[in-house]
């Protein structure tokens, strides 16, 4: 598995603690809100995870949060993440994880109850209706994907940015940020349906199902 281009070191410098910057993501170049990752899990996330049914797969679960705060109700759950400390703190956490890319075949194919897409991870590989598709391999084809979108009115797009933490810079690679009056649209183009798209507090909660 390639390293990404030195995301995967830069990334887990942040999450030892380091400051991370993303830039290029247009107007929203911002600090990186590592510290929100790590702690953990709040009465939001929460929120998010009472959306998830069954065995659940947490696609680029970063430090473990939100699948260690399922695992303790008891369900099952596997995060994946291209970056070994990621991996790690999951598994420090008490929650199984594995070293995966999301677009190479996982543990569990085709089998998933519901795929969790956390913290704006929609964005990842820049294309977002092509990841849909993606994690719809990955899932039951009776199965839900829960995920993270942008508020309304931010706007959707997709970037080349790089990863900033410690005074190291990545290479640039692809995201993406779905706003939530682009869902439908988006849902559509990936054979998916909305089932119901609302806030918790100021974060955008999404559950698409198959249409």
């Amino acid at each position: 598995m390639r390293d990404h281009d030195s995301f995967s070191p830069i990334f887990a410098a942040a999450l030892r603690g380091g400051e991370a910057r993303l830039h290029g993501l247009g107007d929203l170049s911002r600090t990186v809100p590592v510290p929100n990752w790590t702690r953990d899990a709040d009465p939001i996330d929460r929120e998010f995870l009472a959306h998830c049914d069954g065995a659940t797969i947490d696609i680029g679960c970063g430090p473990g949060r939100m699948a260690a705060a399922l695992a303790e109700t008891g369900a099952t759950v596997l995060g994946i993440d291209i970056v070994v400390e990621a991996v790690e703190q999951t598994l420090g956490r008490g929650a199984a994880a594995l070293r995966r890319n999301v677009f190479e075949r996982v543990p569990g194919e085709g089998r998933w109850d519901t795929a969790l897409l956390a913290d704006g991870n929609v964005g990842i590989g820049g294309d977002p209706a092509h990841l849909l598709n993606r994690v719809r391999q990955v899932i039951d084809p009776r199965g839900r994907i829960v995920m993270e979108v942008a508020a309304p009115g931010v706007g959707s797009g997709s970037w080349q940015v790089s990863l900033e933490c410690d005074g190291r810079r990545s290479a640039p690679f692809s995201w993406a940020v779905v706003d939530a009056d682009d869902v439908a649209d988006l849902a559509a183009e990936a054979g998916l349906r909305v089932a119901c798209c609302h806030p918790h507090d100021d974060r955008w909660c999404v559950l698409l199902e198959a249409a």
